[in-house]
Parts: structure tokens; C-alpha cells; sequence
């Protein structure tokens, strides 16, 4: 049975779960819907808000190297063990919409921890902000058997946030677990993101 996390909370993935080795991070949003501007025909379509999940990859809690970050625009990290299934441009539809696997048995020693993030593109130059997102998760599936674990939906209100840590699997005394962050930024795109790790 799922487990339903707080903000904050930490959980142990491999100590309830001997043998996990496998898990699947899904991530979804749904756009609010924005009134139209304007009248009748010359009433413009609001940019659907386009959603980017990825994974920054730690050594020592710190980001060393551009090939440890995995997102839209490199989708399998050089160890095969953290793998993006690829980017969805809308948030449309139910479920998850983007889903990063992470097989825990193949993770260098030397990485620490993986933070999973999920920003705006173009946000700045779109003005859109997680504000006018709601229905955020994200949850962890153990991949042996597709049963979810623990998911952790985003309750509180990101008006301004560009971007969302939404949480991090890490490494402790041997052990793998996950934390529930759930912390808003304004940082303009991922790079500047990931510049918070380096």
C-alpha cells in the first residue's frame, strides 16, 4: 500500500524493501486553465506550460560534471543507472507525465545523491510560474512488482516559483531513502538550478 508523505518528510526505501533495486520516479502536474484574453476571434491561446523533469546527479552532495545531469536533452546518465523516458510538453492527461528510472544497484559509490527537479521552460520569457499548476506529485514505484510506495503531492500555493525541487533519493549508512522537499525557486531555467549543487 501507497504511503502519502509531508512536506519535509524522509523515508527509507531499502530497509522496508529488501532486495529493491529498481525504482521508477513519476512526476505529474495539470495546468490550471487560464481564462481566454480577448473576445471572439481575435481571442488568443494561452502557451500550454511546458514541464521539464530531470536529475542532478551528487558526488558528496555537489554536482562536479555537466554529463551527471539527466533531463530532456540527455535522457540516460553514462552509468545506465538514472534513465529519463523522455519529455511531455504539455502536462496533459492523467497520471504521470514524466518518469525518470533509477536502478539503485548500478549507482556509482561516489554519487551520494540524486535530486529530482522539475522547472518551467521558458518561463520567464512565457510568464508562467508553478502557480498556475495544481494536482503536483511525485511518487515512487518499486519497478519489481509496480507497486507505488510513497507519493508525495505539492499542496502549498508556488505562485512566482519558476522551478520546484520536488525531492531527492539519497544514500545513508548503506541504505537508500527519500526525502519529500517540495521547495519553490525562481531560478529562470535549469541550468541555474543546477548551479545550486555546484
Amino acid at each position: 500500500m501507497s504511503v502519502s508523505l509531508t512536506k519535509g518528510q524522509k523515508v527509507s526505501l531499502t530497509k522496508e524493501n529488501a532486495g529493491l533495486t529498481g525504482v521508477m520516479v513519476g512526476l505529474g502536474w495539470d495546468e490550471v486553465q487560464p481564462e481566454r484574453r480577448g473576445f471572439g476571434l481575435f481571442s488568443r491561446k494561452p502557451q500550454d506550460i511546458d514541464c521539464d523533469a530531470s536529475a542532478i546527479l551528487l558526488k558528496n552532495g555537489k554536482f562536479v560534471d555537466k554529463s551527471d545531469l539527466v533531463y530532456f536533452g540527455n535522457l540516460r546518465h553514462k552509468s545506465n543507472a538514472v534513465i529519463h523516458q523522455g519529455d511531455n510538453l504539455t502536462g496533459a492527461g492523467e497520471g504521470d507525465d514524466e518518469q525518470i528510472m533509477i536502478d539503485l544497484s548500478r549507482i556509482p559509490a561516489d554519487y551520494d545523491r540524486i535530486v529530482l527537479v522539475v522547472n518551467i521552460y521558458s518561463a520567464v520569457s512565457r510568464g508562467q510560474h508553478f502557480g498556475m499548476i495544481r494536482n503536483a506529485f511525485i511518487r515512487l514505484v518499486d519497478m519489481r512488482n509496480n507497486k507505488e510506495m510513497f507519493k508525495y503531492n505539492l499542496t502549498e500555493d508556488y505562485s512566482g516559483m519558476t522551478a520546484m525541487i520536488f525531492g531527492e533519493v539519497y544514500r545513508h549508512n548503506g541504505e537508500w531513502k527519500f526525502s519529500a522537499i517540495g521547495q519553490g525557486t525562481a531560478d529562470p531555467g535549469l541550468s541555474e538550478l543546477v548551479r545550486r549543487y555546484s
